[in-house]
Order: structure tokens, then sequence, then C-alpha cells
């Protein structure tokens, strides 16, 4: 008779314990200044993510990693208002972790998250998304802004998880571990095409610049007659328009229904606050709004959010 032996772990640990296998290595221990927290190595040539919260206003530190290297790092950009920042280690540095998109995940997906809490290196929780299109003020001196689809989940967060990796049931890092906002309520940085843009603005530039509209918007759902006409679902209704502001000066105001941005739909915040970079500093900026049952044109010309330290 043919005895058969039952895997020791079932489907879910597996999953754990093989993200946990290929994650942990590629989670770093950081310390700058007085405290401390986790990071990302992301790329073969010793570049890190972390949040910018986690190096403050450093300008170096040590990083540590599973194998027991250890060495120092040197801050390449931060930046405040989405909470990230890249550093940089000085010592050889593992393979990097896969970086995936979080415009792929759903409610109630397992998501591991892995990093470094309360200085105990190498912690993996597990536990699954909670929701997704959650928004985190962030703030850089007078500068405030909402880090728009931040994910939440259930894994448990702590203290030093900070600028840790959140992954898939693929080791893919689709979330950096920034916040802790209750029992059993974790909150991450979604790494998408904006957080690939700001990445690539830090390793460039060391900051990222942004452009300033001046609309305060909240979505809004289109009524049957202009979804046909325009193929939108949603636009971003206009609650405020800051006084003096390029929208004020192209004649936007509250309660008109952005419908467009560059001649693209805008249908949630994201898609407005990727229009939000370097790029569109000082050139005209098509915008087609919904105003008292007509569609209205407008140009404005975005100028060079100010943030003081």
């Amino acid at each position: 008779m043919e005895v058969v032996m039952a895997d020791p772990l079932d489907a879910y640990s597996q999953i754990v314990s093989s993200v946990a296998a290929e994650l942990l290595g590629k989670v770093a221990l950081v310390r700058a200044g007085r405290g401390s927290g986790s990071a990302v190595v992301f790329t073969a040539d010793g570049f890190l993510l972390t949040n910018a919260h986690v190096v403050g206003g450093s300008r170096a530190g040590t990083v540590a990693f599973a194998d027991g290297s250890s060495g120092e790092f040197t801050v390449v950009g931060r930046d405040p208002l989405s909470d990230l920042a890249v550093i940089r280690a000085q010592v050889p540095t593992p393979e990097p972790a896969r970086l995936g998109d979080s415009d792929e995940l759903v409610v109630g997906q397992l998501v591991v998250a892995v990093g470094n809490p309360l200085g105990l290196t190498g912690s993996v929780t597990a536990g699954v998304v909670s929701g997704l299109g959650r928004s985190l003020p962030a703030r850089s001196g007078s500068a405030v802004r909402l880090i728009e689809d931040v994910i939440q989940t259930d894994a448990a967060l702590n203290p030093g998880n900070s600028g840790g990796a959140l992954a898939d049931a693929r080791a893919r890092v689709v979330g950096i571990n920034t916040a802790v906002a209750g029992i059993g309520v974790g909150l991450a940085v979604p790494v998408n095409s904006t957080t690939r843009a700001i990445i690539a603005a830090l390793i460039r530039d060391g900051r990222v610049r942004r452009a300033f509209l001046g609309l305060v918007t909240s979505p809004a759902p289109l009524p049957e007659q202009l979804r046909r006409r325009t193929g939108q679902a949603e636009a971003l209704r206009v609650v405020e328009v800051v006084p003096g502001s390029p929208a004020e000066r192209a004649g936007l105001r509250a309660g008109d229904v952005v419908l467009s941005a560059g001649r693209r739909p805008v249908g949630d915040a994201q898609s407005l606050q990727r229009l939000m970079f370097a790029e569109a500093i000082g050139r005209p900026l098509p915008i087609t709004v919904y105003r008292n049952g007509a569609l209205v044109d407008v140009i404005a010309e975005p100028v060079e959010l100010s943030v003081q330290s």
C-alpha cells in the first residue's frame, strides 16, 4: 500500500513563503539620522526605493541586508509630495526586485508585506487588498497634495515597515508601505506609471518638478446623455478654483465638470495629476468642461508648483 504524504504547506502558505523567499534578501534595513525603515532594491546597480519620510532631511545613512552585508548609502532624490525617495547603496546589492503595476490590483487580492518593523530585519506579514483608490495627504512646507490611488491592506504593518515592499502573489512589488492608519489598516504608495515617472525624475534630477493648475476636484458620474456623447462614465467636478491660479485665469469655475485635459479624458484625480509634471509647466493646456448644459473649451497655462522645505 502506497502512503501519500500530504504537503506540509497549504496553498496560501506556499504563496506567502515563496514571495518571502524571493523578496527578503532584496529589502534592506535603512538607518538615516535617528530613524529607521526599509528600502527595496529595484535596479542592478544599487538603487533602492523607499519613503521620503524614512530618509527625512538626511543626505546619507546605512543599509543592511538579510545576508549580513551592510554599508553606506547616499540619497539620490526625495519627493515628500509622493512620499517616495531613491537612495543608492555604496556596497554591492542583491538582485533587484521586480516592480509590478498596482492598477491591476483588485479588492480581496492576496498581498505580502516585507520590511523591517521595529528594527527586526526580514519580517513578513500577509493579508489582502482591503481597498483601492484611497487618498493620503502629503505635505512639503506649505504645499499639500493628495497621494492618489493609495492601497489599503490588512497585512500587519508596524513602524519600520515604511519603505518596504507590498507584493502580489508573484512577488512583484505593487506598493511601497508608507503608513499605519489604525489596527488592521495599512497604507502603501502605489507602484504604477505615475510612480515610475517620479522615480525617473528623482534619478535624473534629484527632485520632481510639478505643474500647478489650481483646481480642487472630486469625482463625479456623468449623466447618461453625456456618457453617450463623450464615451466617459466619470469626470471631475470642480469644487474650488484657487484665486489667482492658472485655472482662474483660464476662466474655470466651481461647478464645472472637467471632461478632458491635454485632449485626454479625465475620469479621476490621478488622470489629471499625471499631466502635472515638468513637461506641462508654461505650456498651453487645452481643457474641456461641461457647464450649464454645454461643452466649454478653455486654455490654461500651468506654472511650476512652489515647494518650500
